[in-house]
């Protein structure tokens, strides 16, 4: 399906304050919806992936896979605060007539929910049979189902938490540091800060992975080398590859509204912000995670009204919820087409 666009011209306002001046939503539809508009899987994207659920989560999209085609109608929108074609830094501020850059403002995860919702009333969608995310898009997929519990039936809620815990703040205050450390960044110009981003995405990887998967996939097999090593490499070949798909302004507004994530803010703690929740949730933690240790979905699982906790065992860390395509299919199918 190609990249569709909502226009929403009226202020929007955000939580921490203050609006924007209209929104523009990029998402990515797939399958048909049926005529009592209910067979709706809503995917919730994570930090630099985009709308498009298809190309950086294959082996989950199309006929006979989890995210069925033939039966339901799947939809991704790109949140805001991105640069692939929703509102975000990178945007013409109508005021100025120039990007946001620095200057765009503080989103949260209920802002982002608000702006989910603008590009579901607009498709006629009635319920959401499932609302599936992994990390920051674990963020979204639960505040999505206390914003509107009534709406959604089922939560699949996969290596993320109820509220960013110290440990992934400090992961990202490093790579804001990083990305300051290059002086272009205060220009506010096309470009700015992307040798920052790309020390940024160096230090992304080293939480998504551990020392597990990096000495298997990156030792070097001569003991005498000095130099050139295959882990600075591979560091160096990621940090590239983003700077060239993605921005330094749009990144560090996205660190700034993980850092947001909490659940219990202004509802009575965290505790009585989960009871609202209506939906069936499934929890899944990786074995293996360092961001989002285990321990965070065990968490939710224990905290809601109808919640069940599954572990999948891998070597990849946090980047299993993205690798780990069979082991999830698993899990998660049965927990989908139950009654």
């Amino acid at each position: 399906m190609a990249l569709e666009r909502l226009k929403y011209d009226k202020l929007f306002a955000l939580e921490a304050g203050g609006s924007l001046p209209g929104v523009e939503i990029a998402y990515h539809t797939y399958g048909q919806l049926n005529e009592t508009r209910d067979n709706v899987i809503w995917v919730c994207h994570a930090l630099t992936a985009n709308s498009d659920v298809a190309d950086w989560w294959p082996g989950m999209v199309g006929p006979g896979l989890l995210l069925d085609t033939e039966n339901y109608f799947i939809v991704c929108a790109n949140i805001l605060g991105s640069c692939y074609g929703s509102t975000g830094p990178m945007s013409v501020n109508p005021e100025t007539g120039r990007p946001w850059f620095r200057s765009f403002p503080l989103l949260t995860f209920r802002d982002v929910v608000n702006g989910h919702e603008l590009v579901r009333r607009h498709l006629g969608i009635e319920k959401i049979r499932m609302v599936i995310g992994g990390s920051i898009g674990g963020s979204q997929a639960l505040e999505y189902s206390i914003m509107y519990p009534e709406l959604i039936e089922r939560l699949a809620f996969l290596a993320s938490s109820v509220q960013y815990a110290p440990w992934a703040i400090a992961f990202d205050q490093s790579m804001r540091l990083a990305i300051e450390a290059d002086p272009t960044f205060e220009e506010d110009i096309p470009g700015g800060g992307s040798k920052g981003l790309r020390a940024a995405r160096s230090i992304a990887l080293l939480s998504y992975r551990n020392d597990t998967i990096y000495n298997k996939t990156q030792q070097d097999n001569d003991d005498a080398k000095l130099t050139d090593f295959r882990a600075v490499s591979y560091q160096n070949y990621q940090g590239d590859k983003l700077v060239k798909r993605f921005d330094a302004y749009s990144y560090y507004q996205l660190l700034n509204l993980s850092d947001t994530h909490s659940v219990g803010r202004g509802r009575g703690g965290t505790e009585k912000a989960l009871q609202r929740i209506r939906a069936r949730v499934l929890s899944v933690g990786i074995s293996s995670d360092l961001l989002f240790p285990t321990y965070e979905q065990k968490f939710l699982a224990e905290n809601v009204e109808n919640g069940t906790y599954k572990e999948i065992h891998s070597l990849y860390g946090h980047d299993g919820f993205l690798v780990e395509t069979e082991k999830l299919t698993e899990i998660i199918r049965p927990f989908l087409e139950e009654d």
